[in-house]
């Protein structure tokens, strides 16, 4: 099944049965969603708490599972939000990829951390 899910599309199709499987869709807010979204990103943060960067790439091997786990629970939730809510989430995507492109242009934010109206 895991080679079957290469697309956004697959992904979510296969997360959308298993939620309706469990009846959870009546549970499945907008809100709740947006409150569980955040709550796994924080479980992202987790990850490397208490870490010094140091740490954190000497260890990022033995880390890469647990990240995994909790990006996979983030990008669930981003998944089902957007089919719920009827948004094309790669359409959504390359939009802002292009907003990004135009905000940041190479020649001005190359090597630069500073925000697009500071450049």
């Amino acid at each position: 099944m895991l080679s079957g899910m290469k697309t956004l599309a697959d992904m979510t199709e296969r997360i959308v049965a298993f939620r309706d499987a469990r009846e959870w869709k009546q549970f499945h807010t907008q809100k709740d969603m947006a409150l569980s979204l955040a709550l796994e990103a924080a479980e992202v943060l987790e990850v490397f708490q208490w870490k010094t960067t140091e740490q954190i790439e000497s260890q990022l091997p033995a880390l890469r599972e647990s990240l995994g786990k909790e990006l996979s629970d983030v990008l669930y939730w981003v998944l089902l939000m957007a089919h719920d809510a009827g948004i094309d989430i790669s359409a959504a995507f390359a939009r802002k990829m292009n907003e990004n492109e135009s905000k940041y242009p190479v020649d001005l934010a190359k090597g630069s951390n500073k925000k697009y109206s500071d450049l």
